[in-house]
Order: C-alpha cells, then structure tokens, then sequence
C-alpha cells in the first residue's frame, strides 16, 4: 500500500528524469518530429517540481493529485504531447478519486484506464509509432505481474522492461500517426519519443519503490 508520500516522491523523481533527458529527447524528436519533446516535458517538469510543496502540505487525495498532473499537462506541454499525457493522467485519477492510499492493484488500473484514454483521445492503438507502444506493453505486463502476486516494485519493474522493448519496436515501423507520419518511410530506424517518455516514467516509479521499500 503506498500514500501521498510515495506518490509525490514518485513525481519527483519522473520530473527529475525527464529533465536530466531534455536534450535526448529532443535529440530524438528532431528525427521524426518538431524537436521540442524533450524541452516541452522538462518545462512540464520544472512545474511539478514547484508544485510539489503545496501539495506535501494540503492534499491527501491521490486522484486529485493526479488531475492536477494532468491539467499541468494540457496547459504546459506544448504539441500533441500536453493533451495525450494529460489525458493519460487526468483518466487514471478517475479510478482513484478520494483515495488516500493506493493498493498496487490500484495503480495497475490507474495505468490500464490512463492507458485507454491516449488510445481514444488520439484514436490510435499499437504499431503506430507512438507512445501507445511503451504504454500498452507496460499495461499488460503490469497486470500480468500483479496477477501473479509479485510487489509492487516487481509490478513497475515489468512495467519499464515492457515499455523499454516497446521503444525499441518503435525502432522497426513507420509512423502512421503524428508528426513523424508526415516522412513516412524516412521515419523507420528512429524511436518515438512519447514511448521513451512513458518509459523513463516507469524506470523512475519503479527506483522509488524499491528506494522506499514498498512492498
């Protein structure tokens, strides 16, 4: 069972790992995209960083943290990628509104029903080099882990190994949606930053359950 305190430290440690990445991100977006991905997402970051006291201080529901994250999101992350993640996140507070403490089975669902939302609101699903290629994966692996009754840190851990071979697939196909859709063929060889976003989530979730020692 993880509370407030994991939760903040998780998002922590996310916004510290994708700021530590910008210029990567940004590296891999210029491929295939406008090559802000990575300064979008640290600025994003920055914020939650900010953030982060008041919400030590006054809030207990693990959802409404979560809306928070993903309004911060659709106002801060600029391209397609503020109204996809935000959705990601603004969907899985939903299965979590008035939590206060979250069971891992908890977090597999908030995964699972962020996970739909960016597969409706972008009208995609795997294979389209996207971040649904990092997400779904993780999705699965998560509830498979679960179903097999390993702790959370081994949940998070299935999660980023999943994504990680995700992100790597993206390598192998052609974009048919977003930016990267526009070169089409030319696209092939190079990795979806979105994926690799979601993926250097997990790999941050699981570190600070495993530094926490949550079970």
């Amino acid at each position: 069972m993880t509370g407030k305190e994991f939760m903040l430290a998780a998002f922590e440690a996310i916004s510290h790992n994708i700021i530590e990445h910008e210029e990567y991100l940004n590296h891999l977006d210029n491929a295939i995209g406008d090559g802000d991905h990575g300064t979008n997402m640290a600025r994003f970051s920055h914020i939650i960083l900010k953030d982060l006291p008041e919400f030590s201080a006054d809030h207990d529901d693990l959802g409404e943290i979560m809306h928070h994250v993903g309004m911060c999101c659709i106002t801060e992350i600029g391209g397609s990628a503020g109204p996809l993640f935000g959705k990601f996140f603004l969907q899985a507070s939903l299965s979590n509104k008035n939590n206060t403490f979250m069971e891992a089975a908890n977090w597999v669902l908030a995964f699972e029903e962020g996970t739909m939302g960016v597969s409706q609101i972008g009208q995609s699903t795997e294979g389209e080099k996207t971040m649904l290629d990092a997400l779904f994966p993780a999705s699965r692996a998560m509830q498979e882990t679960l179903e097999e009754g390993k702790s959370l840190p081994e949940i998070f851990l299935a999660g980023a190994e999943a994504a990680e071979k995700g992100v790597e697939f993206t390598k192998t196909i052609q974009a048919s949606k977003g930016r990267a859709a526009y070169i089409g063929q030319r696209s092939i060889g190079h990795q979806d930053p979105g994926a690799t976003t979601v993926m250097l989530m997990l790999q941050s979730m699981h570190k600070t359950a495993v530094d926490m020692h949550v079970e």
